[in-house]
């Protein structure tokens, strides 16, 4: 096996292009005063108003507690509002401010000219199919998670 053997595990390899990629966009980010993780909540948010915050902890994989204080940040920021679910007292709901959207849309350009910078040297297939694998992969994941 020996040195080499890591790179036969995909899910190692994997996380290492995971990672090379979240400080690239990372790096991208810091000029919006925004963190990878932040990014992908302005995302999820603007894409899902009235979210709760423990449907936000699943789709962004941190724990309830770890989303509360990244949601304390950005509403402290102005970027995120959390409102009393109409019927359940427990839960809160999630929604961007102005602010939150011009944010999000101010960034994504940004990310998007990172990701193509990474993705330079695949062809347009190569690149549809890691995005197939990855969501099934995702899905997968959150399939056997309810069951």
């Amino acid at each position: 096996m020996g040195e080499q053997s890591h790179r036969r595990v995909l899910s190692f390899v994997v996380r290492h292009a995971w990672l090379s990629m979240r400080a690239a966009i990372g790096a991208e980010l810091e000029e919006f005063g925004l963190t990878v993780p932040q990014f992908a909540t302005l995302m999820i948010v603007g894409q899902s108003p009235g979210i709760s915050v423990a449907q936000l902890a699943r789709l962004v994989g941190s724990s309830r507690q770890a989303a509360n204080e990244m949601l304390a940040a950005l509403e402290r920021d102005g970027l995120i509002l959390r409102a009393p679910h109409a019927t359940d007292r427990r839960t809160h709901q999630l929604s961007l401010t102005e602010l939150g959207h011009a944010r999000y849309e101010d960034a994504l350009p940004a990310v998007r000219r990172r990701e193509a910078e990474l993705e330079a040297g695949l062809t347009e297939e190569q690149c549809e199919a890691a995005f197939a694998w990855l969501s099934a992969m995702s899905n997968a994941r959150q399939e056997a998670g309810r069951n």
